[in-house]
């Protein structure tokens, strides 16, 4: 397995969060009491308990890197989640922010913003990777 970083958002309950990413095609790999993996393909998002986690004032998020954003913004809308600027959650369309790749957003019910960038715009290819940034 390659070498890999994974998110660690809070849950402010792991069921909850778990039916939420289910909705998504996350499935469930691994929970206890203290810690839950979700697992789309090759995306992994990894969850800890926050039980008194305020969702509006949340300050977490990640990024997470596509080859075909398109796609997965297509099959993500079909889980019926708004798309204003207040709603949590919510599922924003494609925006390209200055420099910044492509990327759209999803806002999860623990008020965790997870930023979907084009890998492409990013000038990465399939099998290219992150540039190195040493």
């Amino acid at each position: 397995m390659a070498d890999r970083i994974t998110a660690n958002l809070p849950a402010r309950d792991l069921a909850a969060t778990a039916a939420f990413y289910g909705r998504l095609g996350f499935s469930e790999t691994f929970r206890d009491d203290g810690w839950m993996i979700l697992t789309r393909g090759p995306l992994m998002l990894e969850f800890f308990p926050h039980p008194e986690l305020d969702p509006w004032s949340s300050w977490f998020s990640a990024c997470i890197r596509v080859d075909d954003p398109d796609a997965l913004l297509a099959e993500w809308r079909q889980a019926g989640l708004p798309s204003d600027t207040t709603s949590i959650p919510r599922l924003t369309g494609f925006f390209k922010p200055g420099q910044a790749p492509r990327m759209f957003a999803l806002v999860d019910e623990n008020g965790s913003l997870l930023r979907v960038i084009d890998n492409r715009d990013a000038g990465e290819t399939p099998d290219q990777g992150a540039p190195d940034v040493r």
